[in-house]
């Protein structure tokens, strides 16, 4: 396992006033007249929620059962890296949590299978578990360091399990309000709503240490559409204010220290440029027209940079984006650690006084995930005058998809992908299609809470209005040819094909892998796992002649971690319906294939297996569909986990 360091004490530093002049001088000689009260940062487009004034910590001491002495002591030495082991021992076990001395008012849903909480007469909705007693968030400074290999990983996974959880409870609550008829205003946003009942869950991560540097589990270029889910990682604990820091009456030297800071330019004395930021400082600033209005004051956030520059603590970045395919019309992208370098005060570009900040980013980390951006917006305008060399194809489907898929190789000469027949969808047995696709809907502009297909997938939609897969079952109905609603129907999704621009690309650690060249967000569609269909005895017959096959039924079910709110509700039960029987063929690309086949293989994979029929009815050949389990970020590899050899061959099949 690593180590978690505590931070050197600050009051062993020397004294700050034998330094050289710094911005504390230069405040003592700015005019106090004008002076206003201290303002957090807000960042702009960010919805101001009450409930998130003061972030808390909701983890129990791991061991309750010592004595009050002990615990206390205890809780003194208790490592960050320990209470995350705790926590995902104990938050992502498979439990039922009963209710004590359950009221009047407690109602439990009628159909716990049922992903959107049935309401009854009264419109009262499923029991939550009780809350947990906040405590006030630590201000321990630690770092977290020497992670192997393993622990990176466990860390990753432990990170990637609690973002899923966010994504799915903030689709859940938003489906919910749906299905009530609530309007936005008279209901909480799914993205505060989530992260509300997560901390009341407990499941928010970091929250009993201040992790100075990189957090355990989160890689630079992570991508996050909500401000709330930095919270629930702990990359950034203030739900609205632009600088994370230690206040001074929790500090342990009565100094306030920043550990993180968000760069939106939503201040107009800020200047980025990527490495070097010139970042300004809070307060003084009218809302309404994002300028300023008055003098700032070196306190709060302000003094907390001010004393980490002077200390030698790093901070964390996170740039805030507009981006038009996120559903809050922002993106947060995790772009690294940075050194404070220098601050002064200086008058803006409004004539106020305003606190400056030079931040230095560190060497010797991976590229900015905001370059990287605009990067892979670049690329899908003009890839070849950004890339003049490497790119073999710039359209391996022969405009069988409805986007172009790149075929870039700039290691070695190899061009295999150009010698196979593309296809879209798979190609299945004409005998497949004989019993027809059945009896449809009668919906004329698109599917409702009791149409036909909706009864198919247990009474409840598979997607919300924007296509995002809600929770994973054993198989998914969609609309079929036989229904009348549109192509826009929200139960047609997998079949509208591929929408994102891939790009298949050699890699010298996986071979051929895939990547996308635009954000995909956690739970959208991203292509089928396209091939020829063989039955079991053409399959042995293959394997005779020593050709390999892709098995759909060692695809590991991941689709049961999507839309998991077991630990949410006490309730929860992992969809069953429809019970299909095991999947019994093969499937041969070695002819015939699409860019699904030559996506890696991981054991923490960012893409699940999600079955779908829509074009036939027999249950025993349903389409193998492919869908993001996090947010994926441009030209990230994309990642499937095969699992474990079947009893046919006991050898694990990858396509690469």
């Amino acid at each position: 396992m690593g180590s978690l360091i505590p931070f050197p004490d600050l009051n062993s530093f020397p004294d700050p006033t034998t330094t050289t002049t710094t911005a504390t001088d230069a405040a003592a000689a700015a005019p106090t007249t004008l002076i206003p009260k201290l303002e957090p940062k807000l960042e702009p487009f960010d919805d101001p929620h009450p409930g998130f004034t003061q972030p808390l910590n909701s983890i129990p001491n791991p061991n309750p059962n010592h004595s009050p002495q002990t615990q206390l002591d205890e809780t003194n030495v208790y490592s960050e890296f320990n209470r995350i082991s705790e926590l995902f021992r104990t938050a992502f076990a498979k439990q039922n949590v009963d209710v004590p001395n359950p009221s009047a008012d407690d109602v439990v849903d009628p159909n716990p299978l049922a992903i959107v909480a049935v309401p009854d007469q009264n419109n009262q909705v499923a029991v939550v578990p009780p809350k947990r007693r906040h405590q006030p968030r630590s201000s321990e400074l630690v770092r977290v360091l020497d992670l192997g290999l393993d622990d990176q990983r466990y860390f990753r996974d432990l990170v990637r399990k609690t973002r899923m959880i966010y994504d799915s409870l903030r689709v859940f609550a938003e489906e919910k309000r749906r299905a009530l008829g609530l309007e936005r205003r008279t209901a909480a946003r799914g993205d505060l709503k989530a992260a509300t009942v997560m901390r009341d869950r407990g499941l928010w991560l970091n929250r009993d240490k201040r992790i100075v540097g990189s957090i355990p589990g989160v890689y630079v270029g992570d991508l996050f559409f909500f401000r709330m889910e930095l919270c629930v990682v702990g990359l950034h604990g203030q739900s609205q204010a632009g600088i994370d820091y230690v206040t001074a009456s929790h500090s342990s030297n009565g100094e306030p220290i920043a550990t993180s800071v968000i760069v939106s330019g939503g201040y107009e004395d800020d200047e980025d440029a990527g490495d070097v930021i010139i970042y300004t400082g809070h307060g003084g600033q009218d809302k309404t027209h994002s300028r300023q209005c008055a003098h700032q004051k070196l306190e709060g956030g302000n003094l907390g940079l001010e004393r980490s520059m002077h200390y030698g603590i790093e901070v964390r970045v996170i740039r805030g984006m507009r981006y038009a395919g996120s559903p809050s019309g922002k993106v947060y992208v995790y772009d690294g650690l940075y050194r404070i370098f220098y601050s002064w005060f200086d008058v803006g570009k409004s004539g106020f006084g305003v606190y400056k900040f030079k931040l230095v980013r560190m060497e010797n980390q991976p590229e900015m995930g905001s370059s990287v951006l605009r990067l892979a917006k670049s690329l899908r305008t003009e890839p070849l005058s950004v890339r003049p060399v490497g790119y073999v194809s710039l359209d391996i489907s022969m405009n069988k998809e409805n986007v172009p898929v790149l075929l870039y190789n700039d290691i070695d000469s190899e061009h295999d992908p150009m010698y196979f027949e593309y296809i879209a969808t798979v190609v299945f047995p004409p005998h497949v299609y004989q019993g027809g696709n059945g009896n449809g809907c009668d919906c004329i502009s698109g599917c409702t809470d009791d149409c036909l297909c909706t009864s198919k997938n247990g009474g409840e939609f598979a997607y919300d209005q924007n296509g995002i897969l809600i929770r994973g079952k054993p198989l998914i109905f969609e609309c079929g040819t036989n229904c009348r609603c549109p192509p826009s129907c929200r139960n047609r999704v997998s079949q509208n094909g591929v929408r994102n621009r891939f790009e298949v690309f050699r890699s010298r650690e996986t071979g051929w892998g895939v990547r996308s060249l635009d954000l995909i967000q956690a739970g959208s569609f991203i292509c089928e796992y396209a091939g020829v269909v063989l039955t079991r005895e053409q399959a042995q017959l293959f394997t005779m002649n020593g050709d390999s096959l892709v098995y759909p039924n060692r695809f590991a079910d991941r689709w049961t971690e999507w839309g998991d709110l077991s630990q949410i509700f006490s309730d929860y039960v992992r969809p069953e319906h429809p019970s299909i029987p095991p999947l019994d063929f093969a499937m041969d690309v070695s002819r015939m294939r699409n860019v699904a086949c030559y996506i890696s293989h991981s054991s923490s994979p960012n893409v699940l297996v999600q079955l779908v029929l829509y074009d036939h009815n027999n249950l025993l050949f349903p389409h193998i569909m492919l869908f993001a389990m996090e947010n994926i970020p441009p030209l990230r590899e994309l990642s499937i986990d095969y699992g474990v050899a079947d009893e046919w061959t006991g050898k694990l099949r990858i396509c690469n």
